[in-house]
């Protein structure tokens, strides 16, 4: 079978992420599923998926290629990447660090040969990456720096319902001073674009969250509403956009709130994402909004206790891949 032009100019990148972890199980379990018409290449180590399908005892046909356009749909396609180890799953390595990044290296590769290209990334362990000697903050910030964007926003969806971030992997105490105007306007323009461009939503509506219980109860429980989120909004209000807020985040997520609302800011990672996972964990999506590639990921960690299991669930992978596929194509 040949793909037409159409369907070959858009190809998903996927990289498993932490090779202990339940990335390779999830490829695995998913690529079964999914469609030949989508065109999909993974980046990583053929020796150790191979021993993964042993261990979780599936079999499928595995082109190894040399070089992206000899892709050939019906097999899992991977661009290979050397591991140097025989990792065992469950089992971390910090060899594993240097591995992990350059199977983005390739991957960003791909996309400045072909910026059809869209990138799909499971779940990494940070603390090994960083124990190896390589900084790293997340997949986020690095493809951020990698791309030489200035500001990206952390959304994650779950059909209707989605979340986007103005700070993400801070510790709680560094959260206040990241709560600029500056932040939070970039935040809500850049889930305002992306709701219209990547979502197909005409007049996109959006809930921002306070930062402090009860959106600061009318300055006594602080003052960052009254003097830095509202007159964020009130511009964009003033400018036609449906914003609304400051809100308490403890009741902008009930049904009622969430009435007519295409996304919520939230002004910090885990304001926001608790409710999300609570409703979509295992099919909700992260996606960074504002790259010049098309970037999804899983919601879930690497889960180093079900790796080699077979019980690991692959539906947020394979809603990561079919978002992504949207979005390139949009």
């Amino acid at each position: 079978m040949r793909l037409s032009k159409s369907e070959s100019d858009h190809t998903i990148v996927i990289t498993p992420g932490e090779p202990a972890g339940i990335g390779m199980d999830v490829c695995l379990a998913s690529d079964a599923l999914l469609p030949d018409t989508l065109k999909r290449i993974y980046i990583t180590d053929p020796v150790a998926l191979a021993a993964r399908a042993d261990l979780l005892g599936l079999t499928r046909s595995v082109r190894v290629l040399s070089d992206a356009l000899d892709y050939a749909p019906g097999h899992l396609n991977i661009l290979p990447c050397d591991l140097g180890y025989a990792v065992q799953a469950g089992k971390i390595d910090t060899r594993s660090g240097p591995y992990v990044v350059q199977c983005l290296e390739k991957a960003i590769s791909l996309w400045e040969a072909n910026p059809k290209t869209a990138l799909v990334t499971g779940p990494i362990q940070k603390s090994v990456v960083n124990q190896s000697g390589i900084a790293f903050t997340g997949h986020t910030e690095w493809l951020a720096e990698r791309t030489h964007t200035e500001k990206v926003v952390m959304m994650l969806a779950d059909g209707d319902l989605r979340v986007a971030l103005v700070t993400t992997h801070l510790p709680l105490s560094d959260v206040p001073h990241a709560i600029t105007p500056e932040a939070i306007s970039a935040t809500i323009a850049q889930t305002l674009s992306s709701l219209s461009e990547d979502f197909g939503i005409a007049k996109p509506r959006v809930s921002v969250c306070g930062l402090n219980p009860h959106a600061g109860e009318n300055g006594y429980l602080g003052r960052e509403e009254i003097d830095i989120i509202t007159p964020v909004i009130a511009r964009f209000q003033s400018l036609g956009h449906l914003v609304q807020g400051p809100l308490p985040a403890d009741t902008a997520f009930t049904k009622q709130a969430l009435q007519g609302v295409d996304a919520v800011i939230a002004m910090y990672h885990d304001q926001g994402l608790p409710v999300l996972k609570h409703s979509g964990f295992g099919h909700a999506v992260n996606v960074t909004l504002g790259l010049p590639i098309v970037r999804t990921s899983v919601d879930h960690g690497t889960a180093l206790d079900l790796a080699g299991t077979g019980r690991a669930d692959p539906g947020s992978l394979l809603a990561a891949i079919h978002l992504a596929d949207r979005m390139v194509r949009s």
